[in-house]
């Protein structure tokens, strides 16, 4: 049996048609596939590859750790050098009151725990989340997902979770003493790209501060300068009580973290000892990965140049099949009349060496992605072909 047989046979699958494209070596922005045949990477792994694909320095950081020790203990219990110092990093470059981290081994385990930290800090049970929103798909992140379609097949799910519209402040109002934490993505990706409007999402912190809710805001997709700053919320003027992050902060590694303020955090620690505790979270490696990834990150300025590349796509995506895109930074979504024409054009894309696929909760619209550092004569040669298919 070939490679794909062994795949469909024996990997869990998660639809009944995979792309089954056998990627077998992938560097900067371009993967190929077993027959030497190149991709421009359009995904970068759902907003993973930031830094891009095998960056020398995130490899060697890799390699460098991994000579020295790889699991030791659970997270938490032992010092760490990756994990300090990688915590150390991130705080400096966030507001003050985001000054503990807890490292986790992906993004919906950081939701989870946000989830916890947030009920056990306040005491209160309830949360609140919004429509068309993703945070994971475990069982507790699927509870504050956005859509019926994904939750339906697994009811019962968490009681006590409200769902509101998302840039609807006369809603905001279901938010009450009662509720635990407000967990909504700073910009709604598998949305579309749905940006927030500047005067709900300052509402939105003004009725968590008066109701004593914890605000959490997902950037596990949107972070790590995916839309043209550091943090997307930079971009709004708030700042979240527990923020969530992963994909890009492992470097291509998996690494989760939810970020909190120490005296938040410690509730974790009593009542019971060991409130939250996880084995792979923070691992060494992913730590030393993302660690130089985010170095790389600030060192070669790539989030300077966010939004000129994002100014480039929008330029050359112009055709009268093309409904509307909507962006923020290297976040992009290419709309068009049903589901059924983007899948054609995601199929035709790929056969002529792009890599694309479409949005969850806007699935007539086409995801561009790509590594933060891809060059501009690949993003021109990315526009040429979808408007060469579309023709």
């Amino acid at each position: 049996m070939n490679n794909r047989q062994l795949f469909l046979r024996h990997v869990g699958q998660t639809s009944p048609a995979p792309l089954c494209l056998n990627i077998v070596k992938a560097n900067g922005s371009l993967m190929w596939d077993a027959d030497g045949k190149s991709y421009i990477d359009c995904i970068a792994g759902i907003s993973v590859c930031n830094v891009g694909h095998c960056h020398p320095r995130v490899v060697e950081a890799i390699k460098k750790q991994s000579e020295e020790y790889l699991h030791i203990m659970v997270y938490g219990e032992l010092v760490e050098n990756p994990q300090v110092q990688y915590a150390k990093m991130i705080t400096d470059h966030l507001p003050g009151s985001l000054n503990s981290v807890f490292f986790t081994a992906s993004g919906s385990e950081a939701t989870e725990g946000a989830m916890k930290l947030a009920k056990r800090y306040t005491g209160r049970s309830e949360i609140v989340s919004f429509k068309n929103s993703y945070h994971g798909s475990t069982q507790g992140a699927l509870s504050v997902m956005g859509s019926e379609y994904w939750q339906q097949a697994f009811r019962p799910l968490l009681p006590g979770i409200h769902q509101i519209t998302y840039n609807n402040i006369e809603e905001l109002s279901f938010i009450n003493e009662k509720t635990a934490c407000v967990i909504a993505e700073t910009i709604q990706a598998e949305a579309g790209v749905n940006m927030p409007d500047r005067e709900w999402i300052t509402a939105l912190r003004k009725r968590c501060n008066e109701t004593g809710t914890l605000l959490v805001l997902d950037e596990i997709q949107c972070g790590f300068g995916r839309n043209g700053s550091l943090w997307a919320f930079e971009q709004f003027g708030v700042v979240p009580d527990i923020l969530l992050l992963g994909k890009a902060l492992g470097g291509g590694m998996p690494l989760g973290a939810f970020i909190s303020d120490k005296k938040i955090m410690d509730a974790l620690t009593h009542d019971p000892v060991l409130g939250h505790i996880n084995t792979f979270g923070g691992h060494p490696v992913s730590c030393a990965a993302g660690l130089a990834g985010m170095k790389v990150l600030l060192e070669e300025q790539l989030i300077e140049k966010v939004k000129e590349k994002e100014q480039l796509f929008l330029a050359r995506l112009q055709h009268p099949k093309i409904e509307k895109v909507t962006s923020c930074g290297l976040m992009i979504a290419v709309w068009f009349d049903s589901f059924d024409t983007n899948k054609k054009i995601i199929d035709k894309l790929i056969e002529k060496g792009v890599f694309t696929d479409w949005f969850l909760f806007a699935s007539n619209a086409l995801r561009i992605a790509p590594p933060l550092n891809i060059s501009n004569e690949l993003i021109i040669e990315v526009c040429e072909k979808i408007i060469e298919v579309l023709d």
